[in-house]
């Protein structure tokens, strides 16, 4: 199982539906999840449909990492963020290749199509000796304090 950590690119999207029935343009911003990790891009703020975000995010992979989802959300203040569509991404082909120029994918709402999301990928492979223990344990760091 490939083991490093998976640079995500972050580019643009294109023709997403407007969730914003009340105003002329929608201000969406992704929830990038990879396993447990969690990352939110900026808010594109007054986008629209067409929005840019061109931002990196790095997730350290572990076993069992098998995609990267991402949740493209309309930023509302007067009430709940709308879901805009979701994207999951396989991730072998990274593992192999090494790296995923940018890309085009299919932005999908209850099996519907939205849009399109563009993103690349790198993956850079690293040894499991090599690994610190806060890695393998999400986050939790032993303390170097002893009595």
């Amino acid at each position: 199982m490939p083991q490093g950590s998976l640079e995500v690119f972050l580019v643009n999207a294109k023709g997403l539906e407007n969730t914003d029935y009340l105003s002329a343009k929608m201000d969406p911003y992704v929830i990038l999840m990879c396993r447990t990790q969690e990352q939110k891009s900026s808010v594109a703020a007054g986008k629209g449909s067409n929005p840019e975000w061109n931002e990196n995010f790095v997730f350290n992979v572990s076993e069992g990492v098998n995609d990267l989802r991402l949740k493209i959300m309309d930023s509302d203040s007067m009430t709940a963020d709308d879901l805009v569509g979701e994207v999951t991404i396989p991730l072998d082909a990274v593992f192999c290749e090494g790296n995923i120029s940018p890309t085009s994918f299919n932005v999908v709402k209850d099996n519907r199509y939205c849009g399109e999301i563009r993103i690349g990928l790198n993956f850079k492979h690293q040894d499991r000796r090599e690994r610190s223990v806060e890695e393998d344990f999400g986050g939790w760091k032993e303390s170097a304090y002893r009595n």
